[in-house]
């Protein structure tokens, strides 16, 4: 059975990026592609990826817990069946 351990030693793909808050201050993100509802901001890129790693960690241990489908990396996404989702 594959373990919080093993999720989070995966080689994920990280989206990084730059957007500015409400006041117009720049802040950094990190998305993982493989965890649509991953998101970790931070003041600059190097404390974005100094820590986003503790917020996955809790992000795996919930969807673990509730017992989600984790999309691996290089895992191929499950295109919907269209033609039986529209009339």
């Amino acid at each position: 059975m594959k373990d919080l351990e093993y999720y989070l030693n995966l080689d994920w793909t990280l989206i990084e990026g730059v957007d500015t808050d409400f006041d117009g201050n720049p802040y950094h993100y990190i998305e993982i592609k493989e965890i649509p509802s991953f998101l970790f901001c931070a003041k600059t890129l190097e404390k974005a990826r100094a820590s986003y790693k503790e917020q996955l960690k809790w992000t795996l241990k919930v969807m673990l817990e509730s017992a989600e489908h984790i999309t691996e990396p290089g895992e191929e996404e499950e295109e919907p069946d269209w033609e039986s989702m529209c009339p």
